[in-house]
């Protein structure tokens, strides 16, 4: 599996992944409309942060979006094909994203996780300090920080 820069032939991939992944955790249909448009990857989503996606041979199975200023960096975007879940997917991807956050000057990793992913991100180190607003009204996500320090 490779780790390249997502361009935009990668949209409706990415899209793909994001869709099918946020679907596998059985949220309502209800919700997973309210959440569409979010989970759509356009030109001003590449524009906006740095896109990263991952291949195993010729299809996308993983993406994540990262926005970083000055030391703050946003994890704005992270989805794995429900296929590759549980295969170090995940992990190959969260290490390249505190890399690239790093690289960028970055000191922490902020990451408003889906609540069935908290999981994941507190096994990779991140830590929970608080939660944000989500949709619908009334939901909350977990709000997390990462050292980017490896």
């Amino acid at each position: 599996m490779t780790i390249r820069r997502a361009n935009a032939v990668d949209l409706p991939a990415l899209t793909r992944v994001a869709h099918a992944a946020k679907q596998h955790w059985g949220y309502p249909d209800a919700w997973v409309a309210l959440w569409r448009d979010a989970l759509t990857f356009t030109a001003a989503t590449l524009e906006q942060c740095a896109v990263f996606c991952m291949e195993h041979g010729a299809d996308v199975v993983a993406v994540y979006a990262l926005s970083v200023d000055g030391q703050d960096a946003e994890l704005e975007h992270f989805w794995v094909d429900p296929a590759c879940m549980g295969q170090g997917v995940g992990r190959q991807l969260l290490t390249h994203a505190r890399t690239q956050a790093r690289a960028h000057g970055a000191r922490q990793l902020r990451i408003a996780s889906d609540p069935h992913a908290e999981g994941f991100y507190r096994a990779m180190g991140a830590r929970r300090i608080g939660t944000v607003p989500s949709v619908p009204a009334g939901r909350t996500l977990p709000l997390l920080v990462l050292d980017v320090e490896l």
